[in-house]
């Protein structure tokens, strides 16, 4: 919850999310992002950023630069 944010953005939930290496597991960083699908604490998401972000649904012409695009059910890795 953010006491106050872009009038934009009302109704929209900004998430913390960890940024993760894949293969190796090891954490990089936070940054928060715009939910646009409906994620919740703990799961696994696709994040895309800059004007990327601003594509993504309901997202055009707000100050967003990071959004959730998607809920990862699971990953595989081919080595």
């Amino acid at each position: 919850m953010a006491t106050r944010k872009d009038p934009k953005l009302e109704g929209r939930k900004l998430l913390v999310v960890e940024t993760v290496n894949v293969a190796s597991g090891e954490v990089s960083g936070y940054v928060v992002a715009v939910d646009t699908v409906g994620a919740g604490a703990g799961e696994m998401v696709l994040c895309v950023s800059g004007s990327s972000a601003r594509m993504s649904s309901g997202m055009k012409d707000h100050p967003v630069d990071t959004a959730i695009i998607g809920i990862i059910d699971a990953i595989q890795l081919n080595t």
